[in-house]
């Protein structure tokens, strides 16, 4: 699975919304306050027992391309392509999470550290990766530090990154989007702040656009 067909997927959206929905009630409220913000796609973590329906709920929402991130195993990988994800992301990078999406023929981004895991993404046919969590890592000269021997691949950095920091991350042409949790955090959706979300990602969209 080519990072062309996660760009393909992306539809050119460089903003990568990374949500952790504990309640899927509150699903299709964020999934309208998202697209009403200018989100073209949008990454549900399976870290709550909700995450299925979350996944279900947003992508029937038909606003937005919805993918399931924190995917662990490959049956976790089945059970969200079964309920609507376009995409995978996983945190780090494993062989039978990537042999599953690729047998369910759907993009998978596997999470890197270290130059080591990035070439062993490499050999297993990725071209697209995700640098996590970026920031505590080292932000961008670890990013331009992993890019720089291994040109033609693709990166999608999350992790401790914000709305400041996004566009230089952005400005790295290896760089193919970047994932963010702070455009709808736990303590948006607590309250039902759907306003604050909608406000939160379109300053986001707007500095994400060339």
């Amino acid at each position: 699975m080519s990072g062309t067909d996660l760009a393909s997927v992306l539809a050119g959206a460089r903003l990568l919304p990374v949500l952790t929905v504990p309640s899927p009630a509150t699903a299709g409220p964020l999934a309208d306050a998202l697209a009403a913000g200018g989100a073209r796609c949008a990454e549900v973590t399976m870290r709550t027992p909700g995450a299925e329906q979350v996944l279900k709920t947003m992508a029937a929402h038909g606003g937005l391309t919805v993918g399931a991130g924190t995917v662990l195993t490959p049956e976790q990988a089945e059970r969200a392509v079964t309920a609507g994800a376009r995409f995978v992301v996983s945190p780090g990078f494993d062989e039978e999470v990537v042999a599953a999406c690729r047998e369910l023929g759907i993009p998978v981004v596997p999470g890197t550290a270290t130059a080591t895991e990035l070439m062993r993404a490499l050999k297993a046919g990725l071209d697209t990766v995700k640098l996590f969590p970026a920031e505590p890592l080292g932000g961008l000269p670890t990013l331009r530090a992993l890019a720089a021997p291994f040109p033609g691949t693709r990166f999608v950095p999350t992790g401790g990154i914000d709305a400041y920091r996004m566009a230089a991350y952005l400005a790295v042409p290896a760089v193919l989007a970047v994932g963010g949790s702070w455009m709808a955090t736990a303590a948006h959706l607590e309250r039902g702040d759907y306003e604050e979300i909608r406000r939160l990602t379109a300053d986001a969209v707007d500095r994400s656009t060339p």
